[in-house]
């Protein structure tokens, strides 16, 4: 089989989910998998390639490349390429809605929107002050003091006729002030949009934003309420990719498929066997 035949894989490691991606040589995705991020990383990596590859029934010595991005990115082991998160997420983001646009990245850390160019590369990335990073994870935290699943939190908000005040910048602070609100009567309705629009206002003061404006991430498929606030406040219609937790690993398989379709790429360059002892060759 030549090397542009055979399939990669990409690992987005990131801190509420690690997901995974295998694709064919022909880019066509084979299988996918995510899994809550819990313990080591290099753990959850293994656990969520494995599935991919279930799914893909696709054997692990069969992968031409296997490029990881997220935060946990470097404990990849056996990972023939990394490569940026707002890299991946624009290479994500591009493959299903070829063109320019505007991503917005927003997972469980850190939002980045994105300027995307006609082939699909970053141009110029923005992100929030370090102390607001964690809105996924804050959303998560939310959801789970309010007793919904996270994908019902704009159900439960809802309810509310106005929102509780949630307006700290430190996603640790806001969390603080959710008890409070909670502490002094404010209704969970209330508290689930005062939530939504406490994030949503955050990214809107990231930059200008450009249409057309797709969003990827876990917080557009478990919080879809945050777009439809983020509409709101910037006056232009707001998207989520297709599957948009899984753009970043999507990306990143992309261009294990770039490595190999250039150089070739060493087979069984995969985690947790003796490869895993090689440095990721690539950055970028």
């Amino acid at each position: 089989m030549s090397e542009l035949a055979r399939p990669v894989a990409g690992l987005d490691v990131g801190t509420e989910f690690v997901k995974a991606i295998v694709l064919a040589g022909d880019g066509a995705i084979l299988g996918r998998a995510s899994v809550p991020t819990r313990g080591y990383f290099q753990e959850r990596a293994r656990e969520a390639l494995d599935a991919a590859l279930d799914d893909a029934q696709t054997a692990e010595d069969e992968l031409g490349g296997l490029c990881a991005t997220g935060f946990g990115a470097s404990l990849v082991h056996g990972a023939t390429r990394t490569a940026s998160e707002a890299a991946c997420h624009a290479r994500g983001a591009f493959h299903h809605i070829p063109g320019v646009m505007t991503v917005v990245n927003i997972g469980g850390q850190e939002p980045r929107v994105i300027r995307v160019d006609g082939s699909g590369q970053p141009t110029e990335i923005a992100s929030l002050r370090h102390c607001a990073v964690g809105i996924g994870t804050f959303l998560m935290f939310a959801a789970r003091h309010l007793d919904v699943h996270p994908t019902q939190l704009q159900e439960l908000a809802a309810g509310a006729e106005q929102p509780a005040h949630v307006g700290s910048y430190c996603s640790v602070f806001a969390g603080v002030e959710l008890l409070e609100r909670l502490r002094e009567g404010a209704s969970r309705e209330e508290v689930a949009l005062g939530c939504i629009h406490s994030v949503a206002e955050r990214v809107a003061e990231i930059i200008r934003f450009e249409a057309p404006i797709r969003v990827t991430g876990g917080v557009a498929e478990f919080f879809p309420g945050v777009l439809k606030r983020l509409s709101g406040l910037t006056g232009q219609t707001v998207e989520a990719i297709p599957e948009p937790m899984l753009a970043g690993a999507l990306g990143a398989a992309l261009k294990a498929r770039d490595l190999a379709s250039r150089a070739g790429s060493t087979p069984g360059a995969v985690v947790g066997t003796q490869a895993a002892t090689a440095k990721p060759k690539e950055q970028g």
